[in-house]
């Protein structure tokens, strides 16, 4: 069986990236976060013993051949709100693969080990769908091996507290049945603390991880 993993990202100079993020700490230092944070779960997704195969998930159609994205197939996310271009993203793979995972690029504390285990969860005769909550309320992994109707994903309300639970209740998933560890995400300069301590936890971090790391600590003795 053959599973992709779609990686959502933004294009610098195309689109507002981490909006809440930059006011913080300025627009270049977001989308410095923003690129290195992308390049983390690329390397960690290219690290896993199952063959899983990467894409980045573009959201701007023009930058599909953009320099920053070359390493990688790359597929347009599409016009619209999240829930529209999820639908796209994921039903454009999942046609063609027979499992398919979503993930964005403000959690590259996230290991190979996770991701195996998201696939293994994905196997015939287990569950058709997994995922994994965000702290914030949503979900840093969603993943699949069945159709999922256009109404199912554009009926969730996104950025809520609740959104992971919407998509369960959707889904008619059973909580803990199908789940991932529950991971912070990075919206906000709040997120980063914790997630440097969470980049520190890691027993193997990959390369990307450690230049994401060394980024923060710069980054925090310069607003010191």
């Amino acid at each position: 069986m053959t599973t992709v993993l779609a990686i959502f990202v933004k294009t610098p100079g195309l689109s507002p990236i981490k909006t809440r993020l930059a006011a913080s700490i300025g627009q270049r230092a977001a989308t410095e976060f923003h690129c290195l944070a992308a390049r983390a779960v690329a390397e960690v997704a290219g690290a896993t013993g199952d063959g899983l195969r990467p894409c980045w998930a573009v959201a701007e159609r023009a930058a599909l051949g953009d320099p920053l994205w070359s390493d990688l197939p790359t597929l347009w996310q599409g016009e619209g709100p999240l829930g529209e271009r999820l639908h796209r993203i994921y039903g454009t793979l999942q046609a063609v693969h027979e499992r398919v995972l979503l993930v964005g690029a403000d959690t590259p504390q996230i290991t190979p080990a996770l991701l195996d285990r998201a696939v293994d969860v994905l196997r015939p005769n287990d569950a058709r769908f997994v995922m994994g909550a965000a702290r914030d309320g949503g979900f840093w992994l969603f993943g699949g091996r069945a159709p999922i109707a256009h109404e199912t994903w554009c009926g969730v309300r996104y950025s809520q507290p609740d959104t992971a639970t919407q998509l369960r209740k959707a889904l008619r998933l059973r909580d803990g049945a199908t789940a991932l560890p529950v991971l912070g995400d990075v919206d906000t300069a709040q997120d980063l603390p914790p997630l440097a301590d969470a980049l520190d936890a890691l027993t193997d971090p990959l390369p990307g991880q450690h230049v994401l790391r060394r980024w923060l600590q710069h980054t925090f003795a310069s607003a010191a």
